[in-house]
């Protein structure tokens, strides 16, 4: 999946990326065309009830993971924090994560335990460049397959500490050996991520998630030369909005008649689950125990 995503990204004008939070939500994204999907810490702490403030551990976050890869025909990204602790850390993270079948993994430049950059009066302080650059690094020297991808997310602009400061970082990121750059930021335009692309100088592909500008068009993150747009947490929000909207129509009306447009046919649950190819299956094994004289 690793060559695959670099394939995508090295042949497309822009990627899209799609959040999932579980196996069922990353095979929606991948069904709906989507060029890979997005794990992200964000939406899979949510479906647990948990804050995004580093709580799940790494053998948490892969687990669903796996299931996203083991689900999906297209690559997945996995969102890894700030890397579960140091380079040491990282570096057993890559392999584990590397070994699963994911396609690249992301890791932000903020401490640990680390808050959600989008959090109205959160922590944002991030750790020092040359810290970082360490993580990069070890995870370089860990990753076995070169198409596996590093992605450097630096939360510079979410810190508030100017475009210069992310400028910075993004360049020693590049130098570390950082495969892609994520530049974040909770503006609600896109300027400062704007001029942070037109003024980088790198030679990365640059990745946004536009989570709090969504008014963004993807013609204009071309123009700025984005190579890949993450919508991290749109598919969890949905979900949470519509179970919310459903658990009150059961309470509220008599029958459950009242809310049958409103959900998925048990039908689309069955194409989904290819609960059909199980009979395709059974008939392939009894035509083969036929040829072997177990069944006359």
């Amino acid at each position: 999946m690793s060559s695959q995503l670099q394939e995508r990204l090295h042949s497309s004008l822009i990627l899209k990326v799609g959040g999932a939070f579980d196996a069922m939500s990353a095979k929606l994204v991948e069904l709906h065309g989507f060029d890979a999907v997005w794990a992200g810490s964000f939406a899979i702490s949510a479906t647990h009830a948990l804050p995004d403030a580093s709580i799940m551990t790494m053998t948490e976050f892969l687990h669903v993971t796996t299931t996203m890869v083991d689900a999906c025909d297209i690559p997945v990204i996995a969102d890894c924090d700030t890397g579960f602790g140091g380079p040491s850390n990282v570096n057993h993270m890559i392999k584990k994560y590397e070994n699963a079948g994911i396609a690249a993994i992301s890791i932000e430049d903020k401490i640990f335990p680390k808050q959600n950059s989008l959090l109205e009066e959160g922590k944002q302080d991030l750790i020092s460049e040359k810290e970082f650059v360490a993580k990069i690094i070890a995870a370089k020297e860990a990753k076995q397959n070169s198409d596996f991808m590093i992605i450097a997310r630096t939360e510079a602009l979410i810190a508030g500490v100017g475009i210069k400061e992310a400028i910075k970082r993004a360049r020693a990121y590049e130098k570390a050996g950082a495969d892609a750059i994520l530049i974040h930021s909770k503006k609600n335009t896109p300027d400062e991520v704007f001029e942070f692309a037109d003024t980088w100088g790198g030679s990365l592909p640059l990745v946004i998630v536009p989570t709090t500008y969504p008014s963004v068009k993807i013609d204009d993150l071309k123009l700025h030369n984005i190579k890949m747009v993450i919508y991290a947490n749109q598919t969890l929000r949905a979900s949470h909005a519509a179970i919310k909207r459903i658990l009150e129509k059961i309470l509220k009306y008599e029958s459950i008649d009242e809310i049958k447009e409103d959900i998925s046919s048990m039908e689309e649950i069955f194409n989904l689950q290819k609960m059909y190819d199980i009979k395709k299956q059974e008939e392939i094994i009894e035509k083969n125990l036929k040829k072997m004289g177990y069944i006359n």
